[in-house]
């Protein structure tokens, strides 16, 4: 017998059941019996996000091109992979049976049919050709259902898919060592969700129309809600940290998380507060030897945010200057690298990273070119082993030697890869704050009374502006030097406690010894600062001092991380640091009374720009890794 009329047939037998003439006999699969327990009601379960479903080349029945993620997206897709010359009941006749059921529950309810697509793949494209595929798939057509079948051009075209899917396949050869035209396979269908997320897969045990018609309502019911929350969706929350930790130290927290799904943006243009620096700013320096352009800058967003920049292909630059977070880290005093790598300091913001003279707490750099590469071949950042590597690396992925034989005449190397970072974090500048609106602007009705006396107190008793420069044209808020505070010292010749308060779960706190905590932890290593940098003593615990524009944004505070709110911050420098023998002359107890100190925090509440959400936006839309 001619095996499609075999395949044909099996699937006549199998198909019998669903259209009511007859009883199919004993099956090898549950598939083609009733559920032995009552399924739950769709929408009263959760069917969590399994990864993104792999995209690949395909070929319809017309022999047109396509991809997988061209028919995915608009709707809810069930994938099956089959053979048309199957011959195994438990096979590919038996999920193309599943999905004939399903089918024929479709016709019944039109309105779940508009939100679905059923696609069969062929994995043998040497037999399953478009028209063969025509053929197999024609009995199954239904005016209102979509169910389109595709094969691929050969068996290399095909390969990526099925190791994406881990559909295993070998071919079986008789005993003459020729090819039978059968395969050895395991039955798997993939139910993915209109965000391209796979949501269950069903193997030869769980495939049941009854069972997948409900995973289908569950998910398009997760879908609904997903929308009408994100109506509801304060904007704000989007531009914060994901998964919001404010008044986590009161028992009565709730947690706020931000879906990614959500966290969507729109491209920018970046070279805005290049050729109009915002009000507040002054002009922005740029390398004569790195002139910006639009190409340029694109080429180093697309680097800044992909993680094969790093040595296990994890780790971005974004994944420690997270946009939504100030460019900073909100959830970590001290930054994390790959692999959980402990780095020693906090991460700072990258905005107006431009107007830096000098760069990192103990202002070992001095330019941003070359300021990229310490966090690719820091151990604990992205622990690359060397330059080489990493440009090796980047001339391997696809499509970057063309962006930089576009933007540089040539391909990757340490030059220009410098460069083109560089370049976006040069356009991430952000002011005409309140503050600038109402001192530069002119403007009395846009920084209230508390804020005004705030930056009296700023600029007077307080003395901030000693290091955080204010000038008559323009606010940088740094006086791009370094000063010892304290904070250095303190960490490093402060009496260790016995114990330690643990926070374990929202206004739950718990003492653990500090010999126990030692005994699970890696050695915390000194920190002293420019003297590392310059090995004088007088450096000591100095650091460079940091912009305030932004800060309401860019917690926790210090070059440890050690200081959580701007209140603590302002509360420490109003004791007067910790005394030591390197303390900076400028810091001496300042005796700011309460309201002082309201006051003073909300000026620096003030000083956040007004493009924040714009800058942020368009890192959203920036692809992530290999995605474009």
């Amino acid at each position: 017998m001619n095996s499609v009329l075999l395949t044909t047939a099996l699937l006549a037998i199998s198909l019998i059941t669903a259209n009511g003439y007859a009883d199919p006999g004993p099956a090898a699969s549950p598939s083609s019996e009733r559920l032995e327990f009552i399924a739950p009601e769709p929408g009263t379960y959760h069917l969590p996000a399994l990864g993104i479903a792999a995209d690949g080349a395909v070929l319809n029945t017309e022999g047109e091109e396509a991809t997988l993620h061209d028919l995915m997206g608009d709707k809810v897709v069930l994938l099956s992979f089959i053979y048309a010359t199957c011959s195994d009941v438990n096979g590919c006749p038996l999920a193309t049976s599943v999905l004939h059921k399903i089918k024929n529950r479709l016709k019944k309810e039109p309105e779940l049919a508009k939100q679905l697509r059923l696609l069969t793949l062929s994995f043998n494209p040497e037999h399953d050709t478009p028209a063969m595929m025509k053929r197999y798939g024609q009995a199954f057509q239904e005016p209102g259902v979509e169910w389109r079948f595709l094969t691929t051009r050969s068996e290399r075209q095909l390969q990526p898919i099925l190791d994406s899917y881990k559909q295993t396949l070998e071919k079986v050869y008789d005993d003459q060592g020729r090819f039978t035209g059968t395969f050895s396979h395991i039955l798997r269908v993939y139910l993915i969700d209109k965000d391209k997320q796979l949501r269950n897969i069903y193997s030869v045990s769980f495939l049941q129309p009854e069972a997948l018609i409900n995973d289908i309502k569950t998910v398009l019911l997760a879908g609904k809600k997903s929308e009408t929350q994100s109506i509801k969706t304060d904007t704000a929350a989007l531009y914060a940290a994901g998964d919001n930790k404010s008044h986590y130290e009161r028992s009565d927290y709730e947690t706020h998380s931000m879906a990614l799904t959500d966290r969507t943006g729109q491209p920018a243009d970046l070279l805005k507060t290049i050729r109009q620096p915002p009000l507040g700013l002054p002009a922005v320096p740029v390398p004569d030897n790195n002139p910006l352009t639009a190409d340029k800058v694109s080429l180093g967003r697309k680097l800044f945010y992909d993680r094969r920049l790093s040595l296990n292909n994890t780790f971005s630059c974004a994944m420690c200057h997270v946009p939504e977070q100030g460019f900073t880290s909100n959830e970590m005093a001290t930054a994390v690298g790959i692999e959980g790598r402990t780095v020693r300091r906090n991460t700072p913001t990258i905005y107006n990273a431009a107007y830096a003279q000098r760069l990192f707490h103990d202002s070992r750099e001095n330019a941003l070119e070359q300021q990229v590469w310490l966090p690719l071949l820091a151990h604990n950042e992205m622990g690359n082993p060397s330059i080489g590597y990493v440009i090796d690396k980047v001339k391997s992925s696809v499509g970057y030697n063309e962006l930089f034989k576009k933007v540089f005449g040539k391909g990757p190397d340490m030059e220009s890869l410098g460069m083109a970072i560089a370049s976006y974090e040069r356009t991430l500048n952000s002011a005409n704050s309140a503050f600038d609106r109402w001192y530069y602007g002119k403007d009395s009705q846009a920084l209230d009374a508390k804020a005004q006396r705030g930056f009296k107190l700023f600029t007077g008793k307080a003395n901030c502006s000693s290091c955080h420069v204010v000038t008559a044209e323009h606010a940088l808020f740094t006086d791009n030097s370094l000063h010892n505070t304290g904070i250095g010292y303190a960490a490093a010749m402060g009496k260790t406690e016995d114990s330690q308060r643990v926070q374990v779960a929202p206004g739950v706190y718990v003492d653990v010894a500090a010999q126990l905590i030692d005994s699970v932890s890696e050695i915390k290593p000194n920190d002293l600062g420019r003297y590392e940098i310059t090995q004088n003593p007088d450096d000591r615990w100095k650091y460079k001092t940091p912009s305030l524009r932004n800060i309401s944004l860019t917690a926790p505070y210090m070059h440890n991380g050690s200081l959580g709110t701007l209140r603590q911050v302002i509360e420490f420098y109003n004791k007067g640091g910790v005394v030591n023998e390197n303390l900076d002359l400028l810091i001496k107890p300042l005796n700011l009374t309460s309201q002082d100190m309201d006051d003073l925090e909300a000026f620096l509440n003030a000083l956040t720009g007004d493009n924040i959400r714009e800058l942020v936006s368009d890192a959203f839309a920036a692809p992530v890794g290999d995605a474009e």
